[in-house]
């Protein structure tokens, strides 16, 4: 049997991964860490510093860096995410083949958490009958919302409200969600919030969340909203890749 742990590592601070975390990296027998490309260095660079930090001197654990299938970004959405998740799920099931031929347990590091916002899940379903029983362990993380409320200090929901968690390109397609009162967007690709009436709404944005380089910005969307474009686009230019998200509301959460 094959163990695949999906290991919810927050936002890559060392101080934010949980003991369960720990104890499931150093139970790993291998650990596979995806290269995303010399733009998004930075990223496996943080998966190698958690590692380091937190595996055993004496551990047996070995790590595995690999070449992460890249999304046809020209082809239709959904259509492109399928074929790109069955490719994941492909090379994953070649790493696992490879590395673990008598079974044996994975380890893959996750952002965030594996529920939320994470395709992990979804890509494990694809994996094919390599011979070995597969069981799929989640270890929870800290999410970026979670960093981002505490960051900004400020809870999640207005009091009695109801709290919608969408994406970026839902909120350019659908506006602001109903009955909701406060909105929290992640995955956007920049500048979703100006599909909305800013009169009126208040936002809490931050971007490396939990990294030295974290940057957070809040007010009025009408006061503050040029002034988190230009801030993030200057973020991207610089480090050659971002993640952001952003709590949206009617009123002060305060």
């Amino acid at each position: 049997m094959i163990e695949l742990a999906f290991i919810g590592i927050g936002t890559g601070n060392p101080a934010h991964v949980t003991l369960a975390a720990v104890r499931a990296l150093n139970a790993a027998d291998v650990i596979l860490l995806p290269r995303k490309g010399e733009s998004k260095a930075d990223l496996i660079d943080l998966r190698r510093l958690l590692c380091d930090e937190l595996l055993e001197k004496e551990s047996s654990t070995r790590i595995v860096e690999f070449d992460l299938p890249t999304r046809d970004g020209e082809a239709p959405y959904l259509g492109a995410v399928n074929d790109w998740h069955a490719a994941i799920a492909s090379t994953w099931a070649q790493l696992l083949d490879h590395h673990l031929p008598n079974g044996g347990r994975a380890a893959l590091l996750v952002w965030g958490d594996p529920s939320l916002y994470d395709s992990s899940l979804r890509i494990a379903k694809r994996l094919p009958d390599a011979g070995h029983a597969l069981k799929v362990n989640v270890i929870p993380g800290i999410t970026s919302l979670q960093v981002l409320t505490a960051e900004h200090r400020i809870p999640l929901n207005a009091l009695a409200g109801a709290v919608h968690i969408t994406t970026g390109r839902r909120l350019r397609e659908k506006g602001w969600p109903n009955d909701a009162a406060t909105v929290a967007v992640m995955l956007d690709s920049g500048g979703a919030f100006t599909a909305i009436e800013p009169q009126g709404t208040y936002i809490w944005w931050g971007a490396y969340l939990g990294m030295e380089k974290q940057c957070l910005i809040e007010g009025k969307l009408d006061e503050v909203s040029n002034e988190i474009i230009e801030r993030r686009n200057a973020l991207r230019e610089k480090h050659g890749w971002i993640m952001d998200c952003y709590l949206l509301a009617r009123q002060p959460l305060l």
